[in-house]
């Protein structure tokens, strides 16, 4: 067995092309062919910008994830055992630089699976090779401590890693999401099973080759493709998993949740929907606030966890930002993904786009006004208009439900409380943002608004140094920072008596 597991071979034709030519797509991917497949189930990748097919990707069965499953625990406790910690984080290390020196490759896969403009394609994968090497600083800092209660014992904890990692990530940051999650998992001495999205395998199959070049023994990590209903219910139901990592829609959370309850109760941290606030008071610098505010709605297309989409405008700025939000909004160039000045792509794919065009119909439905976009862009591929929503009510579906794509509400606020009221109407609670000169205007706002993250004067900044997760139903735990170590350890006491027993 090779050091991935790969159950999901691409496969496919390729007289057509497949990209523009920076890249050799084709003889790259008919490499990723490293092991066989048990079932014969294959699902077309399709590129969101012309609709065409770019290839064929075998999806994992119930009896390959209990192949993959298998050999991350007969790694876990043999050759895996015996790395040492400063060899765990020299492999991930090495791993780092091999995104860096495939940067070029991996992102053009990205542009063309996920539709990502090419610009910010790169930009994820030098994130990613960050966060990589980051993890791979903390693998041999993961320590216990001494705990004194009496002289007559000595107390420790060890932090061990808890086994077997189920991890299933999502198509919008296909291997940013990959590299959150093994990361922290590698450190911490795991191994682990990754399910790559149906809709964007194709990274994570590329990034499976490097992983083999870097030097992992076998079984350590084992990258699957596959559907959710079935790939994913057989990983989360597995009763030799030990922990399960999702990235996500909070109703497969759910689902999730339930899985483990159902098997061997098998930890879980979940990151999950959301339905950010992007609040702009008065005295904020209203160029800057535009920039970030546009930003957080538009990057990545719109398909975000985190994303800005619900903006409040204090009354006193509020009809000079909508007029000025609509000059900038016109200057996003949406288009070709592999054009450096792209912005915004396409939708990933077209389940997603008629999604969103279903919540824009449903939004003119219930009244609200449309400053700008609400239409497809073009005639070909998944694109869609940045659109504003104004004239919004709090309990529209627009203002309630994640619509995750380049869609946004503008509303009013009054003051603080006024703000901190409506930005926190409503069951998510993973990001947010405030705009202000006032610090103190800042401070008391970010205390009150509950979500997990908060950006002042910025958006999406997101860092693989800084802890990352929701509140409410925006999910339970934390990824990256040191934060992400707990979870993927357990802690163990020991006690050792020194003395004899006193009834002895």
């Amino acid at each position: 067995m090779t050091s991935v597991t790969l159950s999901t071979p691409i496969t496919g034709e390729y007289e057509q092309p497949i990209g523009l030519g920076q890249f050799n797509a084709r003889s790259t991917l008919r490499r990723s062919r490293v092991s066989n497949h048990l079932n014969s189930q294959k699902s077309s990748q399709i590129n969101p910008s012309n609709e065409e097919v770019l290839c064929s990707v075998y999806e994992a069965g119930e009896k390959d994830v209990d192949i993959a499953v298998q050999a991350a625990r007969k790694s876990f406790e043999g050759p895996w055992a015996h790395v040492t910690p400063e060899g765990r984080g020299k492999l991930l290390v090495k791993l780092a630089e091999l995104f860096e020196e495939n940067l070029n490759l991996l992102a053009a896969i990205e542009s063309l699976n996920n539709g990502k403009g090419i610009a910010l394609a790169k930009g994820d994968i030098t994130h990613s090779a960050s966060c990589l090497r980051y993890y791979g600083g903390w693998a041999d800092k993961i320590e216990g401590k001494v705990i004194d209660t009496d002289p007559e014992r000595f107390n420790y904890t060890r932090q061990e890693p808890i086994g077997v990692c189920g991890q299933i990530i999502p198509w919008n940051f296909p291997l940013l999401m990959w590299s959150w999650k093994i990361g922290p998992a590698i450190a911490c001495g795991n191994t682990v099973v990754i399910k790559s999205a149906e809709q964007t395998p194709l990274s994570a199959l590329v990034a499976a080759k490097l992983i083999v070049k870097a030097g992992f023994p076998p079984g350590v990590i084992n990258v699957i493709s596959g559907f959710g209903k079935t790939t994913g219910s057989a990983l989360t139901h597995h009763m030799d998993v030990d922990k399960i990592a999702f990235t996500g829609s909070t109703v497969v959370g759910r689902q999730i949740l339930k899985a483990s309850a159902e098997s061997n109760l098998k930890k879980v941290t979940l990151e999950l929907g959301g339905k950010s606030p992007n609040i702009v008071f008065n005295d904020a610098d209203i160029d800057n606030a535009i920039a970030w505010v546009n930003y957080g709605i538009y990057y990545n297309h719109g398909q975000c966890c985190c994303a800005g989409s619900r903006i409040f405008v204090q009354e006193g700025i509020y009809e000079k930002f909508v007029e000025r939000f609509k000059e900038r909004t016109a200057k996003n160039v949406v288009g070709d993904p592999f054009d450096p000045k792209t912005f915004q792509g396409p939708q990933v794919s077209k389940v997603q786009f008629d999604r969103i065009m279903g919540y824009i119909e449903q939004g003119k439905s219930e009244g609200a006004t449309i400053e700008t976009g609400g239409s497809r862009h073009g005639t070909k591929g998944y694109f869609i208009q940045p659109t504003i929503f104004s004239n919004v009510q709090p309990n529209m579906k627009i203002m309630q439900e994640e619509i995750f794509g380049p869609v946004c509400s503008i509303a009013k606020f009054t003051n603080e409380v006024d703000a901190i009221c409506q930005g926190n109407n409503t069951t998510y609670g993973l990001a947010a943002a405030v705009h202000t000169a006032n610090l103190n205007t800042a401070l008391r706002v970010s205390a009150g608004l509950k979500a997990g993250t908060v950006w002042v004067n910025t958006y999406n900044s997101v860092h693989h140094q800084l802890p990352f997760g929701g509140y409410k139903e925006s999910g339970i735990g934390r990824e990256l920072g040191e934060a992400a170590l707990a979870n993927y350890t357990q802690t163990k006491t020991v006690s050792i008596r020194l003395t004899n027993a006193p009834f002895y």
